[in-house]
C-alpha cells in the first residue's frame, strides 16, 4: 500500500463508526457485516504499523481531545 493509499484509508476510517456504536438495533441484521468491516480495516492498519485508535488524531488533531498517557 503507497503512501496516498494509506492516507486515504485513514480518512475513511476516520468517518466510520466506532464498534461501540455499532448495534442490532441501529444498524438491523447487517450489523455484523460493519463489525467485520471496521475490523478488516483496522487490521489494514495495524499491518502497516498504524494505531487506529490514534488515526482520528492524526487525520483531524483540532477535533480530537488531548490524551494524558
Amino acid at each position: 500500500m503507497n503512501k496516498d493509499e494509506l492516507h486515504a484509508l485513514k480518512i475513511a476510517f476516520t468517518y466510520m463508526p466506532q464498534a461501540i456504536e455499532v448495534n442490532k438495533f441501529d444498524h438491523g441484521d447487517n450489523y455484523q457485516t460493519i463489525l467485520d468491516h471496521i475490523e478488516i480495516v483496522r487490521g489494514v492498519l495495524l499491518d502497516n504499523d498504524i494505531d487506529p485508535d490514534e488515526v482520528g488524531g492524526e487525520i483531524n488533531p483540532g477535533s480530537t481531545p488531548n490524551s494524558f498517557y
